[in-house]
């Protein structure tokens, strides 16, 4: 049988933010240290909206918040989930009603979703763990800046503890609640006036940080709008070259960079034209995304942050990363910079969906490398070269899973080519070497289309055997991954001693047509038809796939 992800290294928390409700599920390899989102799931509330008073949570918005925690808690049943951890936070903490909602939700929902409400110093701390899991910057003292829709959190931390917390009632929602997204004055006076009565600048400056790095929503919508050239003049296509012909991957921007998207997002006095393309490129946020720039410059300001990173993960990830480090004391969260590097370079160019697909493509993988690990000595015996398989070529193998498709950012149209050359342009897989890099970018490569030739050998020790079964096993994954209703059961090296055989069995909720059954098998046997001919022209074996019909399967 196929390995499934082990429940306990399973974990999943809920972030009830200001503006937005947030589920995150993370899978968590104890011996490797990878941190792997496999699914999330976000729903604007907007708590306080339509409130008659500014500090209670209106009925309205609360029947929002139980209608999206109903659906969240769906997700998490189907799946048998049991370790979660839910949070509130502004919203929830500054409500004179608090209580009052907080009882709803244990009715409506059971004491599995009993909340904790975050301190803002709290708050700031957990942004801070979840940064360290996506970012490579542990060793540095860095500024953490998160804007939310009721507050921003401002930590300054190294070597994961926190030297300085703060959290300051600055939002986005609730700018725009106060001011309107016309009063740009009225909004930039507020802003400095209660930050430099904060004391926050002086206790910053007098720290000191090395990295400023932005975690929020609202400041990684920025961030996209800066890489993809928002409001240019050729119509809005996105940019992606800067110098010498090099794409912009890397999550960062400058003060002077934001200054031009601040401008451009307030164009022409707010005219139509304006706010139809940024109600199109923003969408839900477009109605916030003024207030939240403009506090986003006058913080970058006041603490003479020049450019800014940019942490895909914050809050959820930083919940997460303490219920695991609670699960295994002593581990190390921050080992694993290159699985960190890889993560960051697959979310640059995937959304969700494209995240997800290389998630199950590497479960997929890892089945199929292990099925074969347990039979390497059927194959040197037959091609008489020595076919050693360990974890540290799975490591190359998972990482091509990981970012064979993220050229489909720029079309289905030889994709397999731009994501090899994005792999190789950049330099952002920290730890790995050029000849590792070339590796990983050639398997992503040969993943579709044409057969790869073997030119030549990426590293010492790698053979063309090696590259073949890796292509092999990168091919295979990836089609099963394209048929949802199938999952990979169990690979074996067959009676009669002429090949292995790849049982597939279907993972639907419910029982399919015969007709239904029959098409699909016939499709599956179809695609993998090709690549058993690859499979036996490079190692003489040959390779057959089964498909079973079994309903049972589970949906994680």
């Amino acid at each position: 049988m196929a390995t499934p992800l082990k429940s306990q290294n399973i974990f999943a928390s809920i972030d009830m933010g200001t503006n937005t409700f947030k589920l995150l599920i993370i899978h968590f390899e104890p011996t490797t240290a990878k941190f792997t989102t496999i699914y999330t799931l976000s729903d604007t509330v907007e708590l306080g909206r339509n409130s008659s008073s500014s500090s209670l949570i209106s009925p309205d918005s609360q029947l929002r918040a139980i209608e999206s925690l109903k659906k969240f808690q769906e997700v998490l049943r189907s799946n048998n989930m049991t370790q979660i951890r839910v949070v509130g936070t502004s919203a929830i903490r500054e409500a004179g009603n608090r209580s009052i909602f907080l009882k709803e939700v244990r009715e409506n929902l059971g004491f599995d979703f009993e909340v904790n409400v975050l301190s803002g110093v709290d708050e700031a701390r957990l942004i801070y763990v979840g940064v360290l899991q996506f970012l490579s910057v542990y060793d540095k003292r860095i500024l953490t800046v998160d804007i939310g829709g009721g507050s921003t959190e401002f930590v300054v931390g190294k070597h994961g503890e926190v030297v300085y917390a703060d959290s300051l009632r600055l939002g986005h929602l609730m700018l725009t609640q106060k001011f309107g997204e016309n009063d740009l004055v009225g909004i930039r006076d507020y802003v400095r006036e209660l930050i430099e009565g904060s004391g926050l600048v002086g206790k910053v400056n007098n720290l000191g940080f090395e990295v400023a790095i932005g975690s929020s929503g609202t400041i990684r919508a920025i961030e996209k709008a800066i890489w993809c050239g928002y409001g240019c003049d050729d119509g809005d296509k996105e940019i992606r070259v800067l110098g010498e012909g090099k794409r912009r991957n890397w999550w960062w921007f400058s003060r002077d960079e934001l200054r031009g998207l601040v401008e451009r997002l307030c164009e022409g006095g707010f005219s139509e034209r304006e706010k139809a393309r940024r109600d199109g490129f923003f969408g839900k946020r477009s109605e916030f995304i003024v207030a939240g720039a403009i506090l986003l410059e006058e913080i970058m300001g006041l603490l003479g942050i020049s450019e800014m990173q940019i942490s895909r993960y914050a809050l959820g990830e930083g919940v997460v990363a303490e219920m695991v480090s609670e699960a295994f004391p002593g581990l190390d969260l921050n080992a694993n910079v290159r699985w960190k590097s890889v993560m960051r370079l697959a979310m640059r160019f995937n959304g969700n969906d494209r995240m997800k697909n290389g998630v199950q493509s590497s479960a997929i993988a890892k089945d199929i490398f292990q099925g074969l690990r347990k039979y390497s000595k059927v194959f040197e015996d037959r091609l008489t070269v020595e076919l050693c398989l360990d974890e540290k070529d799975f490591e190359y193998l998972e990482a091509a899973c990981m970012l064979h498709n993220i050229g489909l950012y720029f079309g289905k149209k030889s994709y397999h080519k731009q994501s090899c050359s994005i792999i190789m342009e950049q330099s952002q897989l920290d730890g790995y070497t050029s000849e590792e890099i070339e590796l990983i970018a050639q398997l992503a490569r040969h993943h579709r289309k044409k057969f790869p030739k073997f030119e030549c050998t990426f590293l010492q020790g790698f053979s063309r055997e090696k590259f073949g079964l890796f292509c092999s096993i990168l091919r295979i994954s990836v089609i099963i991954q394209q048929h949802k209703l199938l999952k990979l059961r169990e690979i074996k090296f067959d009676d009669s001693g002429e090949g292995f055989v790849l049982a597939l069995v279907n993972k639907g909720d419910l029982p399919m047509l015969p007709d239904s059954e029959k098409s699909l098998a016939k499709d599956i046997e179809a695609k993998m038809g090709k690549e058993a001919e690859y499979f036996e022209a490079v190692f003489h074996w040959k390779l057959l796939t089964v498909v079973h019909m079994d309903s049972s399967e589970s949906l994680v």
